[in-house]
């Protein structure tokens, strides 16, 4: 019976090995196989009753646009078009460059192994025989890239029902989302186009500036430092700002083909057999909905890009060029990521009369909206009030409308961080201590069958990936706020190594080389800056950081420092990006800041750091 038990336990370790091994790279995957390990949840996909077959949910997600576009009145359709203050590019991109074997091979290899029910063969067998498909498949890319047309094949998708949120009733259609999955050829086509487009757009300056969706070097991080930094120097400075949240209803599903055909001619240059391609990728697609082994009937896609497509969301950014021009007529800053726009405004307590350019703006943002064929959700939209307490509570009886909503929101989630009025971040700090907890309480049920190695990993994917997400916001925050994070990472050190309760941590954190939570958020700051100073950041990042250029010779006019403004209040502004950055860069060594590459940078920052962190 004990040799049983252990043969058991060994096989149990072994198969849990094999999973996490193929699987580190996706959370997805990783958090469905503890849950059903630890019992907890049922995996999203066996959620849905079987009362449901393909056709319901094919004629739901059809239904659904439609009457979202039916609830659109296209009032004035040449009220934003093409000369809304918007100059055509000079350069022209009139085709695409074929592609050769080499490029195609190293695409084909690093694309993940997914494979599409629609696939002839599985992906996987695909990549263990490229040497001898890679030459037809090689002339069917720069077939269609030459020819201006995308294959019929190439422009059928299987939708997938996937419930948004695992508390919410699976017996509610309205409570799935359709996830598109497209055949694997079809998505290398798709990156081929992708990458040729962006260089082009990237070339000709033709991004969004504000836009961080979906662009090399940009993030969801990157655009929250920027807003926060801004609302901090504001607060600061003594006044109050509001930030407006808007909120889009399908987005990507209700995009106008004709005209996105006209952002992609009129606003990037897009013509001659470019253009031709972008045309027959748009038309005559279809998909379906497999489910429980059988398929729906075939729909045809008359709006919208698909959701699991690579060049949709990069469309998306294009199809909304002209929501800036609009925006910035009023003098109002704002910052986009995808379809979520966040704006925001500032001014003196006593000069709240600015603030109604911020309702101007919203109805005519979504008067374009509505022109374009884009539903902006009212009952979603959040609005918060921030800056010094002592100025908002004078605003507590001040009834702002917009579009129907009011200033009643003492927290709101943007980008998966938890804003409150006084930018404490304390709320977002308990929002993902407790997520973390729960998830290293299924790690230490899995534990005694884990090597350290495979629980390092589920500890990596679950906690610490939650820990460091947006961190950079953190800088300069109250110790007692930090500190509740660092018991959480205490607490997974202990569980990693097995060590009892009152165990010394230090020890245990210096043996995983684990940088404590305080330095791990001086190490991303720092991280963001020398990215900026080196073209690996958004333009937006790196104007907050002026270089020193002394005004007679110094020493220390090679030694790559940097300017650090002055504030009123160290309470607010000190925690400002554009502050805490650069007093952080100058107190690091030469060598250190004069790293050549990034990964000699990173490697020297987590040197200095770990010996600043357990000297």
């Amino acid at each position: 019976m004990s040799s049983y038990r252990q043969a058991l336990k060994a096989a149990r370790a072994e198969h849990i090995h094999k999973l996490i091994e193929n699987n580190q790279n996706n959370p997805r995957f990783l958090f469905s196989t503890v849950a059903r390990l630890t019992n907890n949840q049922t995996p999203p996909d066996l959620n849905i009753p079987s009362q449901f077959n393909s056709n319901d949910f094919m004629n739901f997600f059809t239904d659904k646009i439609d009457n979202i576009r039916n609830t659109i009145t296209n009032v004035d359709s040449t009220a934003y078009n093409t000369s809304t203050s918007f100059i055509a590019p000079k350069d022209k991109l009139q085709c695409f460059t074929t592609i050769g074997q080499e490029e195609l091979n190293k695409l084909i290899t690093a694309s993940k192994p997914t494979t599409c029910l629609l696939d002839p063969v599985p992906t996987k067998l695909l990549k263990e025989l490229l040497p001898v498909a890679e030459e037809p498949l090689l002339n069917i890319i720069n077939s269609s890239l030459s020819l201006g047309h995308v294959p019929k094949p190439f422009k059928l998708a299987v939708i997938k029902p996937l419930i948004k949120k695992p508390q919410l009733d699976p017996s509610e259609l309205a409570n799935y989302r359709p996830i598109s999955n497209l055949p694997f050829m079809s998505k290398i086509l798709e990156k081929v186009v992708s990458a040729q487009l962006r260089s082009f757009l990237q070339k000709n300056d033709l991004y969004e500036e504000f836009q961080s969706g979906f662009r090399p070097h940009h993030s969801t991080e990157t655009a929250l430092v920027k807003i926060t930094n801004d609302l901090l120097l504001a607060s600061d400075q003594g006044c109050i700002s509001l930030l407006v949240l808007l909120d889009l209803s399908a987005a990507f599903d209700t995009i106008d083909h004709d005209i996105l055909i006209d952002r992609l001619q009129n606003y990037t240059g897009i013509q001659g057999q470019a253009l031709r391609w972008f045309r027959s990728y748009l038309s005559d697609r279809y998909h379906l909905v497999h489910l429980n082994g059988e398929s729906s009937q075939l729909s045809p896609v008359k709006y919208g890009v698909p959701q699991g497509s690579v060049l949709g969301p990069l469309l998306f950014s294009i199809y909304m060029l002209p929501l800036g021009n609009i925006i910035r007529k009023y003098g109002i800053s704002f910052h986009c990521y995808a379809d979520d726009t966040q704006l925001y405004i500032s001014t003196r307590p006593d000069e709240t009369s600015k603030l109604s350019k911020l309702t101007e703006c919203v109805k005519n943002v979504k008067d374009w909206m509505t022109n374009n064929f884009l539903l902006l959700n009212s009952d979603k939209t959040e609005i918060l009030l921030i800056g010094p307490k002592d100025s908002t509570q004078n605003l507590v009886d001040y009834n702002l409308q917009l579009d129907g909503c009011t200033v009643t929101s003492s927290t709101v989630k943007n980008l998966g961080v938890i804003l409150d009025s006084n930018l404490s971040f304390e709320n977002h700090i308990s929002h993902v201590t407790k997520t973390a907890f729960f998830h290293l309480r299924n790690i230490a049920k899995l534990r005694n069958m884990l090597p350290v190695s495979d629980a390092e990993k589920l500890v990596h994917a679950f906690m610490t990936s939650r820990l460091d997400y947006c961190n950079a916001l953190l800088g300069g925050c109250p110790a007692s706020s930090i500190n509740k994070l660092q018991v959480v990472q205490n607490a997974a050190a202990r569980v990693l190594t097995r060590s009892r309760k009152y165990d010394h941590i230090t020890p245990i954190l210096q043996s995983l080389h684990w940088l404590p939570i305080k330095f791990r958020i001086s190490y991303k700051i720092l991280l963001l800056a020398y990215k900026a100073l080196n073209g690996l950041a958004p333009a937006y990042l790196t104007s907050l950081l002026p270089r020193y250029n002394p005004s007679r010779s110094l020493r220390s006019q090679n030694s790559g420092l940097l300017v650090v403004p002055r504030i009123a209040k160290s309470t607010k502004g000190g925690r400002a990006f554009s502050h805490l950055a650069p007093k952080l860069w100058n107190s690091l060594p030469d060598n250190v800041r004069g790293s050549d590459t990034l990964s000699l940078f990173k490697s020297r920052l987590k040197t200095h750091l770990f010996g600043q962190a357990f000297k």
